[in-house]
C-alpha cells in the first residue's frame, strides 16, 4: 500500500519516522506544506480570475458572518475547484483581493455587531492589510504542485495528514481532487492551539476574530471530512467532539515513545529535591509550585526546588515576579533552596537528579511528557488538568489547579514516603509502558490503512474492443420474435 504522510511540526516529523520504520511493508510518501517552495505561476486571468476572487468573497463571508459560517467547507471547496491552474497566492496578494476583503468584511454588519461597544473592535483599512497577508500565507497549501496526474500524491492510497492546519488543508485538497481517504492524526492538538494562539496575539482584535474564525471552522471541515481521526488521549477526544466530529470516527491511538524500552533512572539523590518542570508563565503554575514548595521546606528544611522551564515571549515580567517572589518567602537561603536551572538539553538528566516530579500547570501537560516522566520510575505530581487525570491514573498525585496547600501536602507526603514513592513510580513506569509502547500504536495505524483503503472506489475497468464478443446473429437481427438480443 502507498500511504501519502504529511506533516508540519518537528514533533510530527520525528513521531512518521518512527511509523515508517515499524510498517517496511507500506510505501511512504513523504510531504510538509512547512518545507513545500511558494509557487510562483502568474494570476489568472479573465474568467478564472473572476471565478476564483468570487470564491475567496465567499470564504471571507463565511468568516464574518456567524450565519455563513455553515458554508465554509463548500467555499473552501470551489477555491480548490479553481486554482488548479495555479496563481493563487500571487492573485491573493494583488489589489483585486483585498478590494474582495474589504467589500465582504467591512460591509458585514455582523462584523460591526461582534466587535463589541466603542470602535476598537470595528476593521480598520490596516486590518484589511494584515488579514489579506495572513489568509494568503494559511491558502498556500491550496496551490501545492502535489495533486496533479504526476504530483507526489499521485498513485497514493490514503492520505495521512499529522497535526496543523496546513498539513489538513493539503490533506482536504488530496481528497477532493484525488479521492483520496483521509486519516487525522492530532497528538498536540495544532489545529486547538493554533485556534487559541490568535486569542493573545500582537494583531488587532478584528484580525484576531478573523484568524480564528477561519482556523475553528478549518477545524470543523477537517473533522467532517476524515474518514478516520486519532487523537492522542479521550481528553483530545472530548474537544475534536466539541467541534462537531462524530465519536464513530475516532479512534483513540496514545502516541508511542520509543523511551517505553529504556530503563529507569538510577538511585534518589542524597537530598529531598522536587523537579518542577514548565513553562514560566502564568499558565505554567510556578508561582503556586514556590507558594507551595515554602510549606515544604517548614516541614522538610533540607528540601530543594529545581524549576526547569524557560519563559517565552513576553514572559520575562513573570519571571522575575517569580524569582522576587522566591528571594522574599526564603530569604537568605532562596539560591539554596530555589534554583532556576532553565531547559536542560536531556530530560533524563532531570529524572536522574529529582525524588519528585512536579507539573503544575493550569493549561495541562502534553500527556507525552507525562508518560516519559512516568517511565523514569520516578512519581509525579500533577494539576489536574488537561490530560493528567487519564494518564496518571492511580498511579500518581493529582491536586487542584492553582491551590499551593494540596500541592505542597501531596510533595511532603511523598518525600516523606520512600515506600510509597517507590510503589507508585513502579506502578506509573508499568502503566506508561502499557499505553505509549510502540506495538500497540503500530498495529493501530496498521488496522487503520486497511481499513480507509478497503473503502476506496476501485476504478473503473478499461473497455477494450473484444473481437467476436457477439455472435453474427445479433447484428443481422436473425434472433426469433420475443427473445431478446443478449
Amino acid at each position: 500500500m502507498r500511504i501519502a504522510l504529511v506533516t508540519e511540526s518537528v514533533a510530527s516529523v520525528a513521531w512518521s519516522d518512527r511509523l515508517i520504520a515499524s510498517l517496511p511493508e507500506h510505501e511512504f510518501v513523504r510531504v510538509s506544506p512547512a518545507s513545500a517552495e511558494r509557487p510562483r505561476s502568474a494570476p489568472p486571468v479573465a474568467a478564472r480570475r473572476r471565478r476564483v476572487l468570487a470564491a475567496y468573497g465567499e470564504l471571507v463571508r463565511c468568516l464574518v458572518e456567524p450565519r455563513a459560517a455553515g458554508g465554509f467547507g463548500e467555499a473552501l471547496g470551489a477555491l480548490v475547484d479553481e486554482v488548479r491552474g495555479g496563481g493563487l497566492p500571487a492573485l491573493l496578494r494583488s489589489g483585486a483581493a483585498l478590494r474582495t476583503l474589504e467589500h465582504t468584511w467591512f460591509g458585514s454588519t455582523a462584523a460591526a455587531v461582534a466587535a463589541g461597544p466603542g470602535d476598537a473592535g470595528l476593521p480598520l483599512v490596516q486590518d484589511a492589510l494584515v488579514a489579506t497577508d495572513l489568509l494568503e500565507r494559511a491558502l498556500r497549501p491550496l496551490t501545492l504542485p502535489w495533486f496533479g496526474a504526476r504530483g507526489a500524491l499521485a498513485g497514493t492510497d490514503v492520505c495521512h495528514v499529522v497535526d496543523g492546519p496546513s498539513a489538513l488543508l493539503a490533506g482536504l485538497v488530496a481528497k477532493r481532487r484525488l479521492g483520496l481517504p483521509l486519516l487525522l492524526t492530532e497528538h498536540s492538538l495544532h489545529l486547538r492551539e493554533r485556534y487559541r494562539g490568535y486569542r493573545d496575539s500582537r494583531y488587532r482584535w478584528p484580525v484576531r476574530s478573523l484568524l480564528l474564525a477561519f482556523h475553528r471552522l478549518l477545524a470543523q471541515e477537517g473533522y467532517a471530512q476524515a474518514g478516520v481521526i486519532t487523537p492522542g488521549s479521550a481528553f483530545d477526544q472530548r474537544w475534536q467532539e466539541y467541534c462537531g466530529a462524530e465519536r464513530e470516527r475516532i479512534r483513540v491511538v496514545y502516541e508511542a515513545t520509543p523511551l517505553a524500552e529504556e530503563a529507569p533512572v538510577g538511585a534518589e539523590p542524597e537530598r529531598p529535591t522536587l523537579a518542577w518542570l514548565g513553562p514560566i508563565e502564568p499558565s505554567g503554575g510556578l508561582e503556586s509550585m514556590i507558594r507551595a514548595f515554602a510549606l515544604v521546606h517548614e516541614e522538610l528544611p533540607s528540601a530543594v526546588l529545581r524549576v526547569h522551564g524557560e519563559a517565552p515571549a513576553g514572559a520575562a515580567a513573570y519571571e522575575e515576579h517569580c524569582r522576587a517572589l522566591a528571594r522574599r518567602l526564603f530569604g537568605a537561603e532562596a539560591v539554596a533552596a530555589v534554583s532556576f536551572d532553565g531547559c536542560p538539553p536531556r530530560l533524563r538528566s532531570v529524572y536522574e537528579h529529582a525524588t519528585v516530579l512536579v507539573f503544575s500547570g493550569s493549561a495541562g501537560v502534553r500527556p507525552q511528557l507525562l508518560a516519559q516522566a512516568q517511565l523514569s520510575g520516578r512519581p509525579v505530581v500533577a494539576a489536574d488538568a488537561g490530560a493528567a487525570r487519564e494518564v496518571l491514573g492511580p498511579t500518581g498525585l493529582l491536586v487542584p489547579v492553582g491551590e499551593p496547600a494540596p500541592l505542597a501536602a501531596a510533595c511532603s507526603a511523598l518525600l516523606g514516603d520512600e515506600e510509597r514513592r517507590e510503589r507508585l513510580g513502579h506502578a506509573g513506569r508499568l502503566r506508561a509502558q502499557e499505553l505509549y509502547a510502540v506495538e500497540p500504536a503500530v498495529d493501530a495505524f496498521r488496522t487503520l490503512y486497511l481499513e480507509l483503503a478497503a473503502e476506496l472506489p476501485a476504478p473503473a475497468p478499461e473497455r477494450t474492443g473484444q473481437p467476436f464478443a457477439r455472435p453474427a446473429e445479433y447484428w443481422v437481427g436473425a434472433f426469433p420474435k420475443g427473445v431478446p438480443a443478449r
